[in-house]
């Protein structure tokens, strides 16, 4: 069986063994198990029962990551993503009043076109016709919105009527913590200290409560707290209330989101071909996409894959046992479902604040000295904080992008789509007006 098992990861081709796998799975676990605590905290703004969302993460990360490592043998963890889920949180819930159930059901509606596309071969020629630029845009654009959200948590923002934002009070007890934890999770990231957000959100979640600034009611919640949210998704809803534009934002992120932390996780491990094409790539996004639909069905938002999988890459992790392991670790942790919360805005808001930033490092892809690429580029990454919509800055950009192209003279007929995107875009802003 151990032969038999061995053969099938590849272990001897890939140059690994159980003891690499097994400690590549733990270090990934240990670098994104912050998700734990900061996923329920997010969604729980939302409205969402705090101690199901907890079991939903865990449920959903282990199912994920172990379908992934099975089906498509990467070493490849996934979990409910941030960014989607404070998108999930504060815009399509708080900001646009879209009860939750409603947003889980756009969420699964999502992954079941994310799984239809993959297997028409439809996704090739989205990725094709999104240049590379603006998706780096889009993705430094939602780390400034991470931020953004993270910042007003904190209390380090606030609302302004004449200057529309200002500096909050920073002698308030959230907002001292808040950058605190801030530097304390840079620190430990510039020392590369393992779990360095999940060790600033507990070290200040323990000064929170010692200087007793929050309270907790204590629950009960196990995997039976489930039962709050499973199979509480409102599909009809998301059909029928005008909110397929959030459905495509969530298909959209997820869909390059999943393309760009693949790129990086196969390049650390060298696993791309000769041709730069990665094997088995309809296996790893149909994985991604059944690992949403599950997510929305037991409660939690867009499942993705995470960038913090090349930290079991580096610690050796070649194979799909190391999703493995640590979609087994993420079941256990379900036990820690009474303890979610306890962690107040102060500890989460700078997790938000430090993953916006790491995010920021893609639009260094972006030709800046190039006209043609930089101003479709800085609409959509600014744009996308600035009316809080992802949509709305990626349109733009998209818009931009074929205006300009159209207006020089460098229109190439291969972009069909790109222009059909763009018309779209266009009529969708003509039709809300300044919506």
């Amino acid at each position: 069986m151990r032969a038999r098992l061995e053969s099938y990861f590849e272990f001897a081709r890939l140059g690994t063994n159980w003891r690499t796998e097994i400690l590549a799975g733990v270090t990934t676990f240990v670098t994104m198990a912050y998700i734990v605590l900061v996923n329920p905290a997010i969604l729980g703004a939302a409205g969402l029962p705090v101690a199901a969302v907890t079991a939903a993460t865990c449920l959903s990360a282990a199912f994920g990551s172990i379908l992934m490592g099975v089906l498509a043998r990467y070493p490849i963890a996934l979990a409910p993503g941030m960014g989607l889920n404070a998108y999930f949180a504060y815009i399509v819930c708080i900001k646009m009043q879209v009860p939750w159930q409603t947003a889980l059901g756009a969420v699964f509606l999502s992954g079941v076109i994310f799984l239809a596309i993959t297997a028409a071969g439809i996704r090739q020629m989205i990725l094709r016709a999104i240049p590379h630029q603006l998706y780096a845009a889009v993705a430094g654009g939602i780390g400034l919105f991470i931020a953004l959200v993270g910042f007003e948590n904190a209390g380090l923002i606030v609302r302004d009527p004449n200057t529309l934002v200002t500096l909050g009070n920073l002698r308030a007890p959230t907002a001292i913590l808040a950058f605190a934890g801030l530097i304390l999770m840079a620190a430990l990231e510039v020392r590369r200290v393992r779990g360095s957000i999940l060790i600033g959100v507990l070290v200040i979640t323990a000064a929170a409560w010692y200087f007793g600034l929050c309270q907790w009611n204590h629950s009960s919640a196990s995997i039976g707290s489930l039962s709050a949210t499973m199979f509480k998704l409102d599909i009809g809803g998301a059909i029928g209330k005008g909110v397929l534009e959030i459905v495509f934002v969530f298909f959209f992120v997820d869909l390059f989101d999943n393309l760009g932390t693949l790129v990086a996780v196969t390049k650390r491990a060298g696993l791309i071909e000769a041709d730069h094409s990665i094997p088995r790539l309809n296996r790893i996004l149909t994985a991604d996409a059944i690992s949403t639909v599950f997510g929305s069905l037991t409660g939690t938002s867009t499942v993705t894959s995470y960038i913090e999988s090349t930290a079991g890459v580096a610690a050796g992790g070649r194979s799909g046992v190391t999703a493995i392991v640590t979609g087994l670790l993420f079941l256990v942790s379900i036990s820690a479902a009474p303890f979610a919360g306890l962690v107040p805005t102060a500890a989460t808001a700078p997790a938000l604040i430090l993953v916006g930033c790491l995010m920021l490092s893609t639009i260094a892809e972006i030709h800046w000295n190039d006209p043609l690429v930089a101003v479709p580029a800085f609409l959509t990454l600014v744009l996308i904080p600035f009316t809080y919509s992802i949509a709305n800055g990626l349109g733009f950009g998209i818009i931009a992008w074929a205006a300009l192209h159209i207006a020089t003279g460098k229109v190439r007929r291969q972009e069909w789509l790109l222009y059909l995107l763009a018309a779209l875009f266009l009529a969708r802003f003509i039709y809300l007006g300044a919506g």
